[in-house]
């Protein structure tokens, strides 16, 4: 089994991936950088098995996959040691459609705040969200605020899922920033991170921002 991602470990897309291969306790499987700055993906072995030349792209028994989506509902149903989703039908839906949500909508939000600056520590201040980010913003906490109404720990109820850590990451794009985050969100993005697939990616040695 092999994960291929970008070097500088940004795509929060392969994060997601990388996070359910280590809950799924898939501890022999690879992890391959990709320079996509030098056109890596574009290149060699690389080009050769990913359809879309892409990261993430996860290989097994031959097998190549690309686009997080597709690769973690691969997983979910070829690795059942532990759910990365919901087991009951409507959170599971409604976790799909979180999914969807995240990766089609808030591109202002996710232009502005990358996850350079979640990654990076020391970053300077970003300039403040622009109307159309901070519209962005405005809904994903008010989806999050709904979300978590019952108090939990997790978006659905006592049950991780790998939307906990989609949605912190998109927090903490705010949160890192300095952006006006609930401290009722802000604890829950903080908790989420600290679990150990979490931190081992969010650790990795990056290389340093050209200016």
């Amino acid at each position: 089994m092999k994960l291929y991602v970008d070097s500088n470990f940004l795509s929060p897309w392969a994060m997601y991936v990388y996070v359910t291969l280590r809950e799924k306790n898939k501890a022999d499987f690879e992890v391959i950088p990709v320079d996509l700055s030098k056109g890596e993906h574009k290149q060699g072995e690389f080009a050769e098995q990913s359809l879309t030349q892409r990261v993430p792209m996860y290989e097994e028994d031959g097998f190549a996959l690309t686009e997080s989506a597709a690769i973690l509902e691969y997983l979910e149903e070829k690795h059942d040691a532990r759910q990365a989703y919901p087991l009951d039908r409507e959170e599971r839906a409604r976790a799909r459609q979180l999914q969807g949500w995240f990766r089609s909508d808030l591109q202002a939000l996710r232009k502005e705040r990358p996850t350079t600056g979640v990654f990076y520590k020391n970053q300077p201040k970003p300039a403040p969200l622009s109307p159309e980010a901070q519209a962005d913003a405005d809904q994903l906490i008010a989806v999050a605020n709904k979300l978590l109404a019952h108090g939990n720990k997790f978006l659905f109820g006592d049950q991780w899922s790998i939307l906990d850590v989609e949605l912190s990451l998109m927090l903490e794009r705010l949160i890192k920033a300095g952006d006006p985050v609930p401290e009722n969100l802000v604890q829950y993005a903080n908790f989420q991170w600290q679990r150990p697939s979490v931190q081992w990616w969010a650790t990795q040695k990056r290389q340093p921002l050209q200016a």
